[in-house]
């Protein structure tokens, strides 16, 4: 029999995804959870596992394709029996459950008192499956049946984006005849009822414009090019503005002779304990962080609008800024806090190659409750970053310098760096956020200073 793969939901309600990648071809035998293909959503490189086993009969979209949500992309030929209904029988309802493999994706509502989603054959009303009455061989054609106007209350079926396109255009999606899986509206089907004709020829040229700007072009003279803003970048666009304009973010600096840290570092390195992993001054930037939010918890906590309430966190998910080819993306670490140094800095390692690979998985992107960003690997000494959202701070490191410094009444050669914090003051008054960047300092200026801390 042939079962249809369509694309799931990812997660946190994404309505759409683009195929980057197939790992199979047609003909190919596929088992249970084997690797199929790669798709980009707006937060994440996800691998989409098989979910059922036999032989590929059909991959429906190209890849550099951007699919919605429910549209099938491939389809199996399975063992098994393909349902067909007994001579007289009821029709058959889908009740297959499907492996919940995938996040976002499990097993098909049944009996839920909705009808299934389905192309529309009859212009009356689909009655619930629970009352349905058995389908005869022959169907009465629907001319000679008599109109019904409960289809024309229900809202037509489409995404989020769909209705965004149709509202710039002036499109009514009521008028609009959906080609997509059960009835469901596409953006082709916006642009192809534009283009007939329907709508003034400024509303065909906005559709026409729209259509052009999926792919990289550049104008005639090669003055400019023109990249589609999704996935990634369009995700970190979206989450900066709403940052920027919604908390208000006070900064702060302090510069540190973290001389004593690096030469805490190379012992570490060179010891024996902590052989085979991968220490960097972004570990004990890291767990300095670590240690002076217990004293600064206020600084690990988000603003609750929608309930009007302070939300302070007693566990700590520490995102780590990275630089992907595909953009900037903030994974963090689950309950960083608990970590000896030893394993955070095996998650750092995890974390930072799983970025780099774009392989980080959309639960890896949600959730943090505190930031660092490490802009010393790039040769700049301070900045100001901006807030995660949903986060109350975020830490900035500078690059290790070696400078002029005061030391013991003299001038020395020291090893310094620049510490640039960012805080929701809604959430954090001066005085805490000076402390925990003071407390940040002092550890780096002074390992030792721990045993006073904790």
């Amino acid at each position: 029999m042939i079962k249809e793969f369509r694309l799931p939901d990812l997660g946190e309600g994404l309505t759409e995804s683009e195929i980057l990648s197939w790992k199979v071809a047609v003909g190919d035998t596929v088992a249970l959870n084997q690797v199929i293909a790669e798709v980009e959503t707006a937060k994440a490189v996800v691998e989409l596992p098989s979910p059922f086993a036999g032989v590929i009969t059909a991959l429906h979209e190209q890849p550099g394709t951007v699919v919605e949500v429910g549209k099938p992309i491939v389809s199996f030929e399975v063992e098994g029996d393909d349902g067909a209904p007994s001579a007289g029988g009821p029709a058959p309802v889908e009740t297959a459950k499907r492996e919940p493999n995938l996040v976002g994706y499990g097993a098909v509502v049944e009996g839920s008192g909705r009808p299934a989603r389905r192309a529309r054959t009859f212009a009356a009303p689909v009655e619930p499956v629970e009352t349905r009455a058995p389908v005869a061989p022959a169907v009465e054609p629907v001319e000679t049946r008599a109109p019904a106007p409960a289809p024309a209350a229900e809202r037509p079926r489409s995404t989020p984006p769909v209705r965004k396109l149709a509202k710039d255009l002036g499109v009514e999606l009521t008028a609009v005849t959906g080609t997509g899986a059960g009835g469901l509206i596409t953006r082709d089907d916006v642009r192809n009822f534009v283009g007939g004709g329907d709508l003034p020829t400024a509303a065909r040229a906005l559709a026409g414009a729209e259509a052009a700007g999926s792919t990289v072009s550049a104008t005639p003279e090669q003055r400019e090019t023109r990249t589609p803003i999704k996935g990634v970048r369009k995700l970190t666009a979206a989450a900066m503005v709403s940052s920027a304009f919604t908390a208000p973010h006070a900064s702060e600096f302090l510069t540190v002779d973290v001389t004593p840290t690096m030469e805490l570092l190379a012992r570490l390195k060179a010891g024996r304990a902590f052989e085979g992993f991968k220490l960097t001054p972004l570990t004990l930037v890291a767990k300095a962080l670590l240690i002076a939010l217990r004293r600064q918890p206020s600084l690990n906590s988000r603003w609750d609008d929608a309930n009007q309430e302070i939300v302070q966190y007693n566990y700590v998910n520490l995102g780590i800024a990275a630089a992907t080819p595909r953009g900037l993306t903030v994974p963090n670490i689950k309950d960083a806090h608990s970590m000896s140094l030893a394993e955070l800095s095996a998650a750092l390692t995890a974390l930072t190659e799983t970025a780099r690979a774009g392989k980080t998985s959309p639960a890896e992107l949600s959730g943090g409750t505190i930031s660092i960003t490490n802009i010393g690997v790039f040769g700049i000494d301070a900045g100001t970053p901006i807030l995660n959202p949903g986060e109350a701070a975020i830490l900035a490191m500078g690059a290790v310098r070696k400078m002029p410094w005061e030391y013991k009444d003299e001038v020395a050669l020291r090893q310094v760096m620049t510490l640039s914090l960012s805080f929701d003051h809604r959430l954090v008054d001066g005085e805490q956020g000076s402390r925990f960047l003071a407390d940040i300092g002092a550890i780096l200026a002074d390992p030792g200073m721990v045993l006073a801390m904790v």
